[in-house]
């Protein structure tokens, strides 16, 4: 887990990051001190514009630093997820921040093992793939069945797909934390 500091580190450092981005200069350097920083973790940037959902974007694996993913995927939390414009630098001052840490996948073979609010979601089924943050059930009050149907059509596929034993689930645990600190903690275990 991430301590208060780690976590207030990457909420600024991914803050810092879109301002300089938008702002068209130079990625700010990062204080580097902090062990967990350096740990090679999957994580997502949501962006939230007066409680609603402004982008969102992650990288599952960690295949580099965390902090080198969450300035990533804060930029392209703003600037790529094709359900909305680019952010301006005139709004991202109006805009809260929110990190996903992930922990590591793990194939599931009941769905039972699914913990709404808990785990995480990925479903597979040939080359398509949806992925659904923990949060994403809770949020929006959905039971089990509901959460992975719409993992399924995140995928693109039938939303009944996730009963077809060709489809593969895997679950994850992520410690979430945002700038208001309303979701400071892990999620609901």
């Amino acid at each position: 887990m991430l301590d208060h500091a780690d976590r207030a580190a990457l909420l600024g450092l991914a803050r810092n990051t879109l301002r300089a981005h938008l702002a068209g200069e130079g990625a700010p350097r990062p204080d580097l001190s902090a062990p967990a920083l350096l740990e090679k973790k999957g994580a997502f940037v949501t962006l939230y514009r007066e409680g609603k959902l402004r982008g969102c974007i992650g990288q599952i694996v960690g295949d580099r630093p965390l902090h080198e993913i969450v300035a990533r995927c804060a930029i392209s939390a703003a600037c790529r997820d094709p359900r909305f414009p680019p952010v301006t630098a005139e709004e991202l001052r109006r805009l809260e921040l929110e990190i996903s840490v992930l922990g590591p996948l793990r194939r599931i073979g009941d769905v039972g093992e699914i913990r709404v609010g808990v785990h995480g979601l990925v479903i597979s089924r040939g080359m398509n793939r949806g992925l659904l943050l923990p949060q994403v059930a809770t949020d929006n009050g959905w039971d089990r069945r509901t959460f992975l149907a719409h993992a399924c059509l995140k995928a693109g596929i039938d939303p009944s797909a996730w009963s077809d034993p060709a489809t593969e689930i895997q679950v994850f645990e992520a410690e979430v934390f945002s700038e208001s600190g309303l979701m400071a903690g892990p999620t609901l275990s």
